[in-house]
């Protein structure tokens, strides 16, 4: 259950993060309620899963799930730049989250 609570959790970050790039600057009040919203209820997953799991896995895996799908979102849906370089970054940050599940 404690991975659940995490995946979901790392979900929340990254809608939490697109909403606030949609609030501009928390000047729209629709988004910025969804940012409020989604960042309480990551971080309240991210304590359920922390009963069970080691803080660094937790918070290593929260935030690249975060990242990883921020990046994603922003390449699909926001027209950010795709280069080599992010999308190895991006690797890399997934080969970490991989590790840290497999050493917890």
């Amino acid at each position: 259950m404690p991975w659940i609570y995490l995946t979901a959790a790392g979900l929340l970050e990254i809608i939490w993060a697109t909403a606030m790039k949609q609030s501009d600057g928390f000047s729209r009040l629709a988004p910025t309620l969804i940012t409020g919203v989604a960042m309480l209820a990551s971080v309240w997953l991210l304590a359920l899963a922390m009963r069970a799991l080691p803080l660094g896995t937790a918070y290593t895996v929260w935030t690249g799930i975060g990242a990883v799908g921020a990046f994603v979102v922003g390449v699909m849906y926001l027209g950010e730049a795709v280069t080599p370089l992010r999308l190895l970054a991006a690797a890399m940050i997934l080969a970490g989250i991989g590790l840290m599940k497999l050493a917890g």
